[in-house]
């Protein structure tokens, strides 16, 4: 039994929650990759997985030697990371963690030419709106946007800048008054993204505005849909907001007013060698915004 193969397949295993999915991504048949799950467990002497017709659980040994597992080969990933950072082949595989919102518009045209800038280095991306744990879910890489530095564990580079933009659709306006004060906000529907942290406070201006109204969202892209749609006004980030505006399904609103900037991050666990796919990520993620200003002003 080759250990190592046999313990890249335990994690990817847990991490997928599912045999089919890793024999799928894998290529092998899901009875190959059960066998090579419990060649392991017998190696052991330990089950690592409790298995039913639902769902696969840790037990608690499993639990720590999953631990174990993702610190090895951390380890051996770094000894490659040298070997590769000397010969400068950007190779391998690069788990990322994106804002959902984030990965589904400025980033997808990145990753796409990304791809075929290095045709060698492949991407796992998962998007989600809540952050999530990089060591414990085995990112390489955790996309974030923030208005404030992050207090973490992580290092931390910074990517590029974004604006927001106060949308609302030529329709709405026209039938619910102009705003062209920040407290004229107050007489209007004003949508509330779920995961600001500010909730209904928008910082416009020099006191902000706490605004009201039917609706409230975890998600920006479906708030300027709705924004589209003649429903209200929107406090959306301006690398969503930008093909609406640019197409005049929106405009904006108190344009001069005074809004925070929001800094993309990516986050990456301290580490000896970080492999040249990650460097060259964060340094082609940096260029390709500096490519694209109207992204981010």
């Amino acid at each position: 039994m080759d250990k190592f193969k046999a313990m890249k397949c335990f994690v990817r295993v847990v991490e997928l929650g599912s045999f089919s999915k890793v024999a799928e991504q894998s290529g092998a048949s899901k009875s190959m990759i059960s066998k090579q799950i419990s060649s392991l467990e017998a190696e052991l002497g330990a089950r690592l997985l409790q298995r039913t017709t639902r769902r696969l659980q840790l037990t608690q040994l499993g639990a720590e030697y999953l631990q174990r597992c993702r610190e090895i080969l951390r380890q051996l990933d770094d000894t490659e990371a040298h070997i590769q950072e000397q010969q400068q082949v950007p190779k391998g595989r690069l788990r990322i963690n994106a804002a959902m919102a984030l990965g589904l518009t400025a980033l997808a045209p990145a990753f796409t030419e990304f791809m075929r800038q290095y045709p060698d280095i492949e991407l796992d991306i998962q998007l989600s709106d809540e952050a999530q744990d990089l060591l414990e879910h085995n990112f390489d890489l955790g996309l974030r946007v923030a208005s404030q530095p992050f207090d973490s564990g992580y290092v931390g580079k910074a990517i590029t800048q974004f604006s927001y933009s106060i949308c609302a659709s030529p329709t709405y306006l026209q039938q619910n008054g102009p705003i062209n004060h920040p407290d004229d906000l107050l007489n209007h529907q004003c949508f509330e993204y779920s995961y600001f942290r500010s909730k209904n406070l928008w910082p416009v201006g020099v006191e902000g505005v706490v605004i009201g109204g039917r609706l409230k969202a975890n998600s920006s892209v479906f708030l300027l849909d709705m924004v589209k749609q003649g429903m209200g006004v929107g406090f959306i980030p301006r690398f969503i907001s930008h093909p609406a505006l640019q197409s005049g399904e929106v405009v904006e609103v108190l344009a001069s007013e005074q809004k925070p900037r929001m800094t993309l991050y990516a986050l990456y666990p301290v580490r000896h060698f970080a492999p040249p796919r990650l460097s060259r990520f964060i340094e082609f993620l940096q260029n390709w915004f500096a490519r694209h200003p109207y992204l981010c002003s």
